[in-house]
């Protein structure tokens, strides 16, 4: 993956600002900022219409403002999180110091998180449908019955170090459960600590933002660790060869590839559109389940996201959903997880405090963040070879990358281990692993929240 560096911004000829030219991003800054900072009718942000359009062109504006630099700062854009991580902690300085008026956070608080009108519930149902429909059908067969063990292998390790180690600093299982093993082994951000907030919200009645901010920065630091770890992890392998398999994962050597279902179709508009009707159907048929699940009175809850999981993993094993309809979901997808993900990672940051995150970059929680990721490595390494895996390779995919940052941190752990044609299980860990995760997570809150 190329590099990106800060003096392509300015360069008139190109169009590095998501697609925009250095002159039209600047102008689009200048009429947001006027909205937003000219007082009229003797009220701040008056010229502003808090409706839908409104409020994510503001996002947008601020986000590629900032996730554009982010994606350019040397380190943080490796081990950090890049623009995604630095979008969300410039719109906490922002909301936390009143440095955008009040009218506006108030419209952002309403587009994120109150309905009818919840971005939120747009976005995550998009991801997930789109991600796992799009699996490859026999891989997923596969993953269910082999690589998937070998994940729950990889979080019973981070659970129980994680339990140690807090156990250490006084804190109480549940705890570290639920505000540090979740987060940390969930997906990433958008599939993982952002859907797992909503279901924290719904069972103990917080905000999401209270729990998304510790999530995100503990988080982030695992996602450092993990990436340093494949870098270590590396270097065992050339000293313990019969450790690792120098990039393949399985021992008997059956290659299967691990990718999305490729269509030889044109997916356009119409696939897009109808792709986006069945997210919502499924959406809908999921909310229903919740409900009436609910209504039965059983010993936990069960949130409509993790339904939704389970459902599209039913229809894709089921093989219903035609080709070009499965393009169509991949297409919505990476639509909503490329190019929304600056404007969710804003909304969420403007309701966040500061200071929360600032309390949370301890020394226990470091040490605790460390220990699931070790508990996570080790636990595979142990039991890998047992299960036909390489330990090395088993322990990067598996583990690594479902304690990193999900997409772009699976790039970041396997550039550092140098075990990039592992991208394939990097992406079930990710994707089917995160979305396992979910489902945890939404007995764990359901039970205990």
């Amino acid at each position: 993956m190329a590099k990106k560096n800060f003096k392509e911004l300015f360069n008139p000829k190109e169009t590095k600002w998501s697609g925009l030219s250095p002159q039209m991003f600047l102008g689009l800054l200048l009429v947001v900022a006027v909205m937003l900072y000219i007082p009229f009718g003797g009220k701040p942000a008056g010229l502003m219409r808090g409706n839908f359009l409104t409020i994510f062109t503001v996002l947008a504006v601020f986000g590629i403002l900032f996730g554009e630099i982010g994606d350019r700062i040397p380190i943080w854009n490796e081990y950090v999180g890049g623009g995604t991580v630095l979008v969300f902690f410039m719109s906490a300085v922002f909301g936390s110091y009143n440095l955008i008026p009040k009218p506006a956070l108030y419209s952002i608080k309403i587009f994120y998180s109150k309905q009818p009108v919840n971005f939120l519930e747009l976005f995550i149902p998009a991801l997930i449908v789109g991600s796992v429909l799009t699996v490859n059908r026999k891989t997923l067969l596969q993953a269910i019955t082999g690589y998937i063990p070998l994940i729950l292998i990889g979080v019973l390790g981070a659970t129980v170090c994680g339990i140690g180690a807090g156990l250490l600093f006084g804190k109480e299982p549940l705890d570290i459960v639920m505000n540090y093993v979740l987060p940390i082994m969930g997906g990433g951000t958008g599939a993982g600590a952002i859907p797992m907030s909503e279901m924290w919200a719904q069972k103990t009645g917080g905000d999401p933002k209270d729990w998304f901010a510790f999530a995100i920065s503990i988080l982030t630091i695992a996602n450092i660790i993990a990436i340093f770890a494949g870098a270590l992890l590396k270097e065992l392998g050339v000293k313990k060869p019969s450790l690792t398999g120098n990039g393949t994962l399985i021992i008997n050597n059956a290659k299967e590839a691990v990718k999305d279902e490729e269509v030889a179709v044109e997916v356009g508009q119409k696939e897009f559109a109808a792709a986006l009707v069945l997210t919502g159907v499924m959406f809908i048929i999921s909310n229903l389940s919740a409900q009436i699940w609910s209504s039965l009175n059983l010993p936990f809850d069960m949130h409509r996201l993790a339904f939704l999981v389970i459902y599209a993993i039913i229809l894709n094993i089921l093989d219903v959903v035609p080709p070009a309809l499965k393009a169509g979901a991949k297409n919505v997808q990476t639509f909503f997880s490329k190019h929304t993900i600056w404007i969710l990672m804003g909304a969420v940051g403007f309701g966040t405090n500061v200071q929360e995150i600032i309390d949370s970059l301890t020394l226990p929680n470091l040490i605790i963040a460390l220990a699931i990721v070790f508990g996570a490595v080790a636990f595979i390494m142990l039991m890998s070879k047992k299960m036909k895996f390489y330990p090395v390779e088993a322990a990067i995919t598996a583990g690594l990358c479902m304690a990193n940052r999900g997409g772009s941190g699976d790039i970041a752990v396997l550039g550092a281990a140098d075990r990039m044609e592992l991208i394939s299980f990097a992406q079930i860990s990710s994707r089917v692993g995160g979305a396992m995760m979910l489902i945890i997570g939404s007995i764990v809150f359901g039970i205990f929240g």
